[in-house]
């Protein structure tokens, strides 16, 4: 099930919320972790049992790691079995085909590759309960000793199968004591009915320029129609996974908990390096502080410091998909980054912004190339169609697409920047005013088109669902 859902918005989430609500603060955890295991079942039946196996395995060793807090020895074996242990569930699940495909193409063999299914939600929940026994073993945190908290953290719908990933720490207030208002419940309202309108609205009409282009054979692809149809996936991918976090961290609000902001308008970045503290934050802030630093960061030279930022890069690939073409997008920008840091740093600050976003766009343009084709090769060949080689610049279909789509895509590069947003806090700060009335009125009106445009279409992806 997901947030953009006509069964979740006007079936499941009533209900939560009304049942939520009317019930005494005591139980109000224990609600929320109920409804949140059969919103997990309704979406993976098969594999309700595992995560709650994994939430109990590292609930116990997470208390164990504590005990034994004085004891060196003992507290780093467990800490390294039950990394093992959430490490090796989610290899298994996520990576045991693509092993043994890459086994049978080295060694020659025959071995039977099994299709296994993706739990919902397994990268993000893995990453978030190593999060929690590294900060325990650490003693940034204390562990949880109520199984009900600890599960609520574990499991809370909102930021379940696809974040953003979060810490511990960032809720542990929340979770032992939270007091939701009216304007809380109103702000949670407000960034739902946003991230919807961003997914429905934008993403899945811009998915839909992108599913056209790609169903066109490669070889009669022109320049034009690549660029328009790459450039409606870097605007989809955009809109599609940061209006769903919009509407986890408006869910959040709705029940009292306050989610750490997952994008910061990343498509406004002078260089990659920005962009990626932009784009997908708490991703970002995990392998910075559970892997970049641990390793030692860029405290031991220049030659360390590059093999950390490929080691990170290469696992930040892995982590989104397993196949080659996740493997080269991490790894691409992982030495641009590293070429970022001690080559073009001093010459970006110099250069014109402009050209610096042009810069940052069409790299990252073309790391989605990677992201999104089905194999490396097929990669290749659309970038070269990208650049000419090849291929006409003009053809029928990029001319109706341009012509058809032309004021989508202009409004939504428009939207992918703080534009509109500071446009209208300088008129409200101009006629000071906040009129709460409009503003209700015009989130309305976005809600209602949102959810006609959900009853009429059928294409209503979600793109990391699939992570």
């Amino acid at each position: 099930m997901v947030f953009s859902s006509l069964a979740f918005i006007f079936v499941f989430l009533p209900i939560v919320l009304l049942v939520y609500y009317i019930s005494p603060y005591k139980y109000k955890n224990i609600i929320l972790l109920i409804f949140s295991i059969i919103f997990y079942t309704l979406g993976e039946p098969r594999y309700i049992f595992l995560i709650i196996l994994s939430m109990i395995v590292n609930y116990i060793l997470s208390i164990l790691i504590y005990k034994n807090r004085y004891n060196i020895e003992k507290k780093r074996l467990i800490l390294f079995t039950i990394t093992l242990i959430n490490i090796a569930i989610l290899v298994f699940f996520k990576y045991y085909s693509f092993i043994i495909e890459n086994i049978n193409i080295v060694f020659n063999v025959n071995l039977n590759v099994r299709e296994i299914s993706l739990p919902l939600g397994i990268s993000f929940y893995t990453f978030q309960l190593i999060s929690y026994i590294v900060d325990v073993y650490k003693g940034k945190v204390i562990p949880q000793s109520n199984i009900i908290k600890f599960s609520l953290y574990v499991l809370m719908f909102p930021q379940l199968v696809a974040g953003p990933i979060v810490k511990y720490s960032d809720i542990e207030k929340e979770i032992e004591y939270r007091k939701v208002t009216i304007y809380k419940f109103g702000q949670g309202v407000e960034r739902f009915i946003i991230g919807l309108a961003k997914k429905v609205l934008i993403a899945n009409n811009l998915g839909a320029i992108w599913m056209e282009v790609k169903s066109v054979n490669i070889d009669n692809l022109s320049l034009l129609a690549a660029w328009i149809g790459i450039v409606a996936f870097t605007l989809q991918i955009y809109f599609d996974f940061s209006g769903y976090s919009d509407m986890a961290i408006g869910l959040g609000k709705m029940f009292g908990f306050d989610f750490l902001e997952n994008f910061n308008y990343p498509y406004m970045s002078k260089s990659i390096t920005e962009f990626w503290r932009r784009w997908h934050i708490s991703l970002g802030s995990w392998f910075k502080e559970y892997l970049y630093i641990p390793l030692g960061g860029n405290r031991r030279g220049n030659l360390i410091q590059l093999r950390n930022i490929i080691i990170v890069w290469l696992t930040t690939g892995l982590w989104h998909g397993a196949s080659w073409n996740f493997i080269v997008w991490g790894l691409y920008f992982g030495f641009i980054l590293y070429f970022e840091k001690f080559f073009l740093k001093k010459l970006l600050h110099k250069l014109p912004k402009y050209i610096c976003h042009l810069y940052t766009m069409i790299i990252v343009t073309i790391g989605w190339v990677f992201f999104d084709a089905n194999n490396l090769s097929s990669a290749i060949e659309y970038i070269k169609v990208m650049f000419g080689f090849g291929h006409v610049t003009v053809d029928k279909l990029g001319a109706y697409l341009i012509s058809t789509n032309i004021i989508l895509i202009i409004l939504s590069i428009v939207l992918a920047t703080d534009i509109l947003k500071k446009s209208i806090e300088n008129i409200m700060k101009f006629f000071k005013t906040k009129d709460l009335v409009l503003i209700v009125f015009i989130e309305f009106i976005i809600f209602i088109v949102s959810i006609a445009y959900l009853v009429s279409e059928t294409y209503n992806p979600f793109l990391y669902f699939r992570f």
